[in-house]
């Protein structure tokens, strides 16, 4: 069975992230996705808020090929110790490209069994970023067909927006 990690903060998760799991699954037989707690970052939802939010976000998917589960640490040490043969990671502009690119290359670096898989989203998706996401919710626009109608929700509640974010 090959096993694949999608490592992100996913804060939150949006269309963009699901579309690349959904695909994902198409290539691998399970997929986990790990919600990287980063050091650098100061989430909006906290790790719980996340992980349970993407849970909700994929009830209708084959949840018997999906884990989601919380990462410290390296990706390719929890890859190794899960036995998972790839990370997926999404490019969507060429201005990915080149941090997905040093990322890859250091992995391969530390452990050369685990391959980079890079995917692009779908064409709607291709501009769409958890950061753009949380601005435009937090301005009051409108986020539905962005992200799941349960983070429209969390959302809604982290900005004090009205009905219909």
């Amino acid at each position: 069975m090959k096993t694949a990690i999608y490592p992100g903060t996913f804060d939150p998760i949006t269309m963009g992230h699901l579309d690349l799991l959904k695909r994902g699954l198409q290539i691998f037989d399970k997929m986990i996705v790990a919600v990287a707690i980063n050091p650098k970052k100061s989430p909006l939802f906290s790790l719980q808020e996340r992980l349970d939010l993407i849970k909700a976000s994929i009830r209708d998917y084959d949840i018997h090929r999906i884990t989601v589960d919380a990462l410290s640490g390296l990706v390719v040490d929890y890859a190794s110790e899960l036995g998972s043969v790839a990370i997926l990671r999404g490019l969507r502009a060429v201005s990915d490209f080149e941090f997905e690119l040093q990322m890859a290359l250091m992995n391969r670096r530390l452990n050369n069994k685990i391959e980079t898989v890079f995917m692009m989203p779908s064409e709607e998706y291709t501009f769409l970023t958890s950061t753009i996401v949380k601005e435009v919710a937090y301005f009051g626009g409108s986020v539905r067909a962005l992200v799941p109608p349960i983070v429209e929700e969390a959302l809604r509640m982290k900005f004090n927006a009205p009905q219909g974010l």
